[in-house]
């Protein structure tokens, strides 16, 4: 799992551009690994692998200790929230040739882009699999949205979604026929211009380009780690779930990718508190009616693992 935190200056409450400061003072350890990320203004903590949320929520915890305290010492603030409560007054890209040559494609998009994410990495047997489930779990990645929504800003539960909507292909991926399809389909938005390289993509999920995993991205980075455990588990259990669906020989649900859309921008502007959009009757329904339709749907996996009580009890704290 990886968690983007922003830096801010304790005094004026704004975003900083000290990442370079605050991970000289971290260092690597066999639960968590520190990055700079594309704003110099964030830094980033990513997980090993864990194979139960009591281990990763110690691992989370432990990653945020040691950024805290990092930031403290250069006299500024560990922000955990999906944008800034105000923005640096300066272009954010960090150093380095990769950053730079986002930059140079995207221009002004990512001048100012602090938008930071809770990204949940779940693995899977092959690459098949893995585009495989991509296709099963589309109809829930709004709802997962919503109950992550942590940027509230302009009257918008999540504003870091409407920013992330202003690069190429946001959102939900397409419908794809197999790995072969996926990976042509990002070779042609490399070609055509639109990413940098094969490893970028702004779908809400996707195949990792290191790792063999599904990597759920839709999430805003939430204030305490409950939130971050809480995705990581219904993630895990969404691919679980497709998995046994795949294995049972269940095609994928038949959703109109500008359904899809409307449920994104929906769950977007009102969260979990609100409306949200049922992508089967293509109509609008209570955000919390599709979360009770969620957890059904997962309940047999989150049982499996002895997590049920769990997430219902973190849920209930969230809505």
């Amino acid at each position: 799992m990886e968690e983007e935190f922003l830096l801010v200056d304790t005094a004026s409450r704004r975003t900083v551009m000290r990442a370079d400061a605050v991970l000289a003072r971290v260092r690597d350890t066999e639960l968590t690994k520190f990055h700079a990320e594309l704003a110099g203004t964030q830094v980033e903590a990513a997980t090993g692998p864990c194979t139960s949320v009591a281990a990763l929520g110690d691992a989370l915890s432990h990653a945020r200790s040691m950024l805290t305290d990092a930031a403290r010492a250069e006299g500024l603030e560990l922000l955990s929230r999906g944008t800034p409560l105000k923005a640096s007054a300066q272009s954010v890209v960090s150093d380095g040739a990769r950053f730079h040559r986002v930059l140079d494609m995207y221009a002004g998009v990512v001048e100012d882009y602090e938008a930071s994410g809770c990204h949940v990495h779940v693995g899977v047997p092959d690459r098949e699999t893995a585009v495989a489930v991509l296709n099963h779990v589309r109809p829930w990645l709004p709802t997962l949205l919503a109950l992550a929504a942590n940027s509230p800003d302009h009257g918008y539960a999540s504003w870091r979604i409407v920013q992330q909507s202003r690069f190429p292909g946001s959102g939900v991926p397409p419908l794809f026929a197999d790995a072969r399809d996926y990976d042509a389909h990002v070779a042609r938005m490399v070609t055509c211009g639109t990413l940098v390289d094969t490893a970028q993509t702004f779908w809400f999920v996707r195949l990792a380009s290191r790792l063999p995993t599904v990597e759920f991205r839709m999430a805003d980075a939430a204030t305490e780690v409950e939130g971050s455990v809480l995705q990581a588990a219904l993630s895990r259990a969404l691919v679980h779930t497709a998995d046994q669906d795949i294995r049972a020989g269940k095609e994928p649900p038949a959703i109109r990718d500008d359904v899809l859309a409307a449920a994104v921008w929906t769950a977007s502007r009102y969260g979990v508190d609100g409306a949200g959009v049922d992508p089967w009757q293509e109509c609008r329904v209570p955000a919390t009616a599709l979360l009770d339709r969620l957890l059904e749907h997962v309940t047999p996996a989150l049982e499996e693992r002895d997590e049920l009580k769990l997430v219902h009890g973190l849920v209930s704290a969230r809505v």
